[in-house]
This record gives C-alpha cells, structure tokens and sequence, in this order.
C-alpha cells in the first residue's frame, strides 16, 4: 500500500482555501504542533508499512499525517469512528485539519485498520512530547498524568452464576492477599478458598441435563459458601475514635 507523505493539492482546495476558512484556534494549536514536530510523522509511517511486503506498490492508503492527525481529533472530539468519518466528510475545516482536503475520506474500518497499526512506543512518544510541551508552557509539572483509552475487544467466559461466584471468590481473594502484604500486620483470619471454589465451578459446568435436575441446587450452595465467605471475612477497618467497626466499613 502506497503511503505519500502529502497528498497533492487540487484546484478545487487552492479555491477552498482562499475563502479564508480558519480552523477552531484549539485545533490550529495541535496543527502546529505537529508540524514542528515533524519525527512523528516518520513513527506513524514505519508503523504503517510494518509488515507489508510492497509498501511503495498498490493502491494509496491513508497518509501517516493524516493518520496522526484523525487520531489526535478523534481523541481530543472523544468520537467513536463513525462519528470521525461523518464529521470529517462533512466539516471543511476538519478536512483541511486532517489533510484530506477536496479528496475523498475513507470508511471508518479503515481508520481503525490504521489506528490499529500505531505501535505503543509510537503512542508513548506522542505522549512525552505532549508532556514536555505541557510542562516548558507551565500548564502542567509531568509528575503525575491521566490518560485514557480505547476500548479492545476480547474474549470472555459465559456469565453463568457458577462463574460469576467463582470471579467473586477469586477477585476478593486476590485483593485480600495485596492487602496482606501492605498491612504491617497483614490480615488475619482469612482463608483462601478458591480451589475449592473453582472445583465446583467446574463439577457445575460438567454436569448433564439429566444431573442438573437432581444435583443443581446442592452444587450451586456449595460453590456459594466460599464466594460468601470470601465477601464477608474482610478485616475490619479501624478509626482513631471509635475503634474496630463493620467489616469494609469506616466511620468517624
């Protein structure tokens, strides 16, 4: 797949942009931003041509600044693809910003498959130049930053009752134990039941219809007394006025 570095201009954009059109001032910030630092463009386009055996043959794909540049909109418009294709098909100033101009703008599975390409260690130097942006300018001290991020699909087990009990043990069980090791005592009086707890999951999801009939009931309280135990033994939380109270609980 072909990548051009810049897409060539048309008459019909040297037309468009001598009606003197200006981009949203926020959106002209992050476009001069981008062009000063022009070393990530070359990031994005050795992600994208990562893996393709002819990356100057076939048809011309989405460039890498156009790619950098849907990306940062649809993360600073917090769209989902659908929405980044429509408002960039329709906006003139979104075409201009990222790039597109008069030309025709692709499908959203397409900005995924590119979106998908961008290496995390492409991302993270997207992310340190934002920092030391933000922090020569005053707005921010680099020590501590928030981000977010897409959700990914993956897979998951069938939410039954039996596993559902089952996370419940396991999850509980699991931030019993972290706690453990940061309290200076740790924590007494647990139990770790999830062997047990994943044993009869396991018996319920082997049974047959014919065993569900007589032996469900039984086998779903016996997968539930380790889940309830492991929900209720929490160590107390203590206050400095009133002393031990509930379980998971404080108050002053």
């Amino acid at each position: 797949m072909s990548r051009l570095p810049i897409p060539q201009l048309s008459f019909a954009d040297l037309q468009l942009q001598s009606q003197g059109v200006h981009l949203d001032p926020a959106l002209q910030r992050v476009a001069d931003f981008l062009e000063e630092h022009t070393t990530l463009i070359e990031l994005v386009r050795k992600d994208l041509e990562r893996g393709l055996k002819k990356p100057n043959a076939g048809r011309h794909g989405i460039t890498p600044a156009q790619t950098l540049r849907s990306l940062v909109l649809m993360r600073v418009k917090n769209w989902d693809y659908r929405d980044l294709r429509e408002r960039i098909n329709d906006g003139f100033t979104l075409r201009a910003f990222t790039l597109f101009d008069s030309h025709s703008v692709p499908l959203h599975d397409a900005f995924n498959r590119a979106f998908n390409r961008i290496t995390p260690a492409t991302l993270t130097a997207v992310n340190q130049l934002v920092v030391q942006a933000a922090v020569k300018l005053e707005l921010e001290d680099g020590k501590q930053l928030r981000v977010d991020t897409t959700v990914v699909e993956t897979n998951i087990h069938y939410p039954t009752d039996a596993t559902l009990l089952w996370d419940t043990v396991r999850t509980v069980t699991r931030l019993v134990w972290d706690l453990h090791e940061k309290l200076p005592r740790g924590v007494k009086a647990f139990t770790d039941r999830t062997r047990s707890a994943r044993r009869r999951m396991q018996a319920i999801q082997r049974m047959t219809a014919r065993q569900r009939e007589q032996q469900q009931t039984p086998k779903y309280r016996a997968v539930y007394r380790p889940a309830r135990h492991a929900a209720r033994r929490r160590p107390p939380l203590r206050c400095h006025c009133r002393g031990a109270v509930g379980p998971g609980f404080l108050s002053c």
